[in-house]
């Protein structure tokens, strides 16, 4: 069964937690991590594919590559956006 599939969304959500390792301070509960990726999606072109579902992760690896650096980017980015208004208290 074909399905759609955000390519960009799956790529943040496979490097998020590897990439906030490296934003010093950074508080890793469930609401700032997921505050991060709405921030850094709605910063970044979508990229939908219709797709198999076993062809899922053959077109993500493909594409990997060619969006890895701006989707770090925005994940710093949407970080220490984060980090200055955090939607708890700490």
């Amino acid at each position: 069964m074909s399905r759609l599939v955000n390519v960009t969304e799956l790529l943040l959500f496979e490097m998020l937690d590897s990439t906030l390792k490296g934003v010093e301070g950074f508080c890793r509960c469930e609401r700032c991590r997921i505050d991060v990726a709405a921030i850094a999606l709605n910063n970044l072109p979508t990229n939908y594919v219709v797709t198999d579902e076993g062809e899922v992760k053959k077109r993500i690896s493909v594409l990997h590559m060619q969006i890895r650096v701006d989707l770090t980017q925005a994940i710093i980015r949407a970080a220490k956006e984060v980090m200055k208004q955090p939607h708890h208290s700490r």
